[in-house]
C-alpha cells in the first residue's frame, strides 16, 4: 500500500511539476497517532500557532494535502489526520456515516488538546467539517469547504451511481477520475492504472460502501442546517467538477451560506488542492489572515 500511495504521490508530482500548481514537494512528515474511540487515528502535523485541520475526501488519506501542508504551515499549526477508516487509521467494521466522523473529529481534537481551530475539507470532508461547525459552533474559528458534498441528492438523480464511488475495474476507475480531474494527464491510462493500484490496496472499500449506503438513507444531510454557521466561510470550487457540479452542490452552498467568500478556479476538477495547489494555498493564506 505505501509503494503504491508513494507512486501516486510521485505521478502527482511529476504532472504538476512543470506547473505552477506545483509549488510544493510532495514530502509530508512522519506520521503520529492517537486513540480514539479505541481505534488508532494516525495523522500528520507541521507547524505551529492557530491550528488548521485538513479533511480528506470519500477514498482519501493525509496524503491529499501533501502539496499543501508546507505552505501553511508556515503561519499556522496544520493538522492533518487519516479519518476512521481511510489510509492509516483503524477500519474498524461498522456502518460508517457522516456523524460518525464528526464524533471523531471532535475526540480527535480533544485529545490534541485543540480547543478552536479552522477547518479545511475536501468533498466529504468538507461535510464533515460543515456539520461539525453546525454541532460544535464555539470549536470552529473557520471553515474552508473545497468541492463539498452533504446536500441530499435531486429526486431525479440516479442514486445506484453512487456505486461508482467504489470503483473495481479500469472503466470504472477511468470514469472516476473523469469526474475528479481537469488534467487529462490524470485520467490518462498510465494514471489511471496507478489510481486503480491505490484502490486496490488502500483497504477502504467497506468503509466507502458503508457511506454510500448512508447517503441512500438519508443520514446526516447539510439541508436546511448551515443557517446556524456564523463563522467565516471560504468555498473554494473547481469549475470543471464533475463529482459535485458547481452549478448543483456549489449553488447549493452558496445559497445557504450567502456571506461566504467564493473562489472558483476555472480549468480545475473536484480537488483544487491538487489542480491549483499554489492558487489554492494563496487563497487559503489570504482568507485565514482576514
Amino acid at each position: 500500500m505505501k509503494q503504491h500511495r508513494k507512486a501516486l504521490l510521485a505521478l502527482l508530482f511529476v504532472l504538476f511539476s512543470s506547473a505552477s500548481a506545483a509549488a510544493q514537494s510532495p514530502d509530508v512528515p512522519p506520521p503520529k497517532a492517537v486513540v480514539v474511540f479505541g481505534q488508532k487515528i494516525k495523522y500528520v502535523e507541521a507547524g505551529s500557532g492557530p491550528a488548521v485541520v485538513l479533511l480528506h475526501g470519500l477514498g482519501g488519506n493525509s496524503t491529499n494535502w501533501a502539496f499543501n501542508m508546507a505552505a501553511l504551515a508556515e503561519k499556522f499549526r496544520v493538522i492533518v489526520p487519516d479519518q476512521v477508516g481511510f489510509g492509516q487509521s483503524d477500519k474498524p467494521f461498522i456502518n460508517y456515516r457522516v456523524g460518525t466522523y464528526v464524533d471523531f473529529l471532535d475526540k480527535f481534537l480533544s485529545e490534541l488538546k485543540v480547543e478552536r481551530a479552522t477547518l479545511v475539507g475536501n468533498s466529504m470532508g468538507g461535510w464533515v467539517a460543515a456539520l461539525y461547525a453546525v454541532r460544535y459552533p464555539s470549536k470552529v474559528e473557520r471553515l474552508v469547504l473545497v468541492d463539498s458534498a452533504g446536500f441530499a441528492p435531486p429526486k431525479e438523480f440516479d442514486l445506484s451511481t453512487l456505486s461508482g464511488l467504489n470503483p473495481s475495474t479500469r472503466e470504472e476507475m477511468k470514469r472516476l477520475a473523469g469526474m475528479v480531474f481537469y488534467n487529462p494527464l490524470l485520467r490518462s491510462d498510465a494514471a489511471v492504472d496507478v489510481l486503480l493500484a491505490e484502490r486496490m490496496s488502500a483497504g477502504d472499500g467497506y468503509t466507502i460502501q458503508r457511506l454510500v449506503e448512508s447517503i441512500y438513507r438519508g443520514e446526516d444531510m447539510l439541508d436546511g442546517k448551515l443557517g446556524a454557521v456564523k463563522q467565516p466561510v471560504l468555498l473554494v470550487w473547481g469549475r470543471e467538477d464533475g463529482l459535485t457540479p458547481l452549478a448543483r452542490e456549489g449553488e447549493k452552498f452558496k445559497r445557504e451560506l450567502p456571506s461566504a467568500q467564493w473562489v472558483v478556479f476555472d480549468g480545475c476538477g473536484h480537488v483544487p488542492q491538487f489542480e491549483k495547489a499554489a492558487e489554492f494555498n494563496a487563497a487559503v493564506l489570504k482568507f485565514l489572515s482576514q
